[in-house]
């Protein structure tokens, strides 16, 4: 029923995302308490200069989309209100647009915070909650762009507390395929889903390296599969490398993920994230020409 032969190309607004290679999806918080660049980029219209040379750096680098979100997702993270979202993200969204020939994508889950973005410009809608907050599914439907599906346990505030799946794979492909079929009964057509397994969001170790050994069955499915692994913690427990010192282990995950499937990489460090893609889309290709 899922399976599908999807387009090589992603309609995201006026532009047009090419899924024939692997994209590198740039991370950009707007909030002050993101796990990994808290506070970096959040102080409103002062700083904007700032966020715009961090976008006109990672564009510079190879990003296809530039992620941008108001609300922290880290685990223990406390929610936000919908107006202080907005206050974060919407003047930020507007002057990219203005500037940049990048699609945007906004990394929220409420409705009113994606209604104000694709109206200013946002080409993507990148939600860790999937379209579950109240009346989000029928403005990512109305809106006609596509919307990432990632699967999490819970809420922030409390998801690391002590997560138990029987089968983590089994479990995380069921609700992706609830999911979908909630978006396709409320107008959201195949071609415009990307799934996100959600590594790091109410698993533990154990079950992130379970679920990325078995990516490639949601890589199966035919539809985009988007992963963030970037800085994260299972990271920093595999190397015991604090967040800035994790570029090794992330940059080296990134590579694995293309090799297991992955069409986008939601990533902190652009530059070195485009190298391994390119090389590990490279290797993939050359073994998948002698098979």
């Amino acid at each position: 029923m899922h399976n599908f032969q999807p387009s090589s190309q992603l309609r995201c607004g006026e532009r047009l995302l090419d899924l024939r290679e692997p994209q590198v999806m740039a991370i950009i918080n707007v909030t002050p308490d993101s796990f990994s660049d808290g506070g970096k980029y959040h102080a409103g219209s002062v700083l904007l200069d700032k966020i715009l040379a961090q976008v006109d750096l990672a564009c510079s680098e190879g990003a296809g989309l530039i992620d941008i979100g108001g609300e922290s997702t880290r685990p223990g993270a406390a929610p936000v209100t919908e107006a202080e979202e907005c206050q974060r993200v919407l003047p930020v969204i507007e002057a990219i647009a203005k500037r940049f020939d990048v699609i945007i994508s906004v990394d929220t889950s409420s409705a009113g915070v994606m209604r104000e973005s694709v109206g200013l410009g946002a080409g993507f809608i990148n939600d860790v909650r999937a379209l579950q907050r109240p009346n989000a599914l029928q403005v990512a439907a109305a809106s006609g762009l596509p919307v990432s599906l990632m699967h999490m346990q819970g809420e922030p505030d409390s998801m690391q507390d002590n997560p138990v799946y029987r089968d983590i794979a089994a479990e995380v492909n069921a609700f992706l395929r609830r999911r979908i079929e909630n978006c396709m009964a409320a107008g959201i057509s195949q071609e415009r889903i990307v799934l996100d397994p959600g590594f790091g969001f109410a698993k533990t170790l154990a079950h992130n390296l379970e679920l990325f050994r078995r990516l490639p069955e949601i890589v199966s499915w035919g539809y985009p599969v988007l992963v963030g692994v970037s800085r994260k913690s299972m990271i920093g427990t595999l190397t015991g490398r604090v967040v800035g010192e994790r570029l090794a282990g992330s940059v080296a995950m990134a590579a694995m993920a293309v090799e297991r499937g992955a069409h986008i990489i939601r990533a902190h460090d652009v530059k070195e994230t485009v190298d391994a893609v390119r090389v590990a889309q490279a290797l993939k290709l050359e073994k998948t020409a002698n098979d």
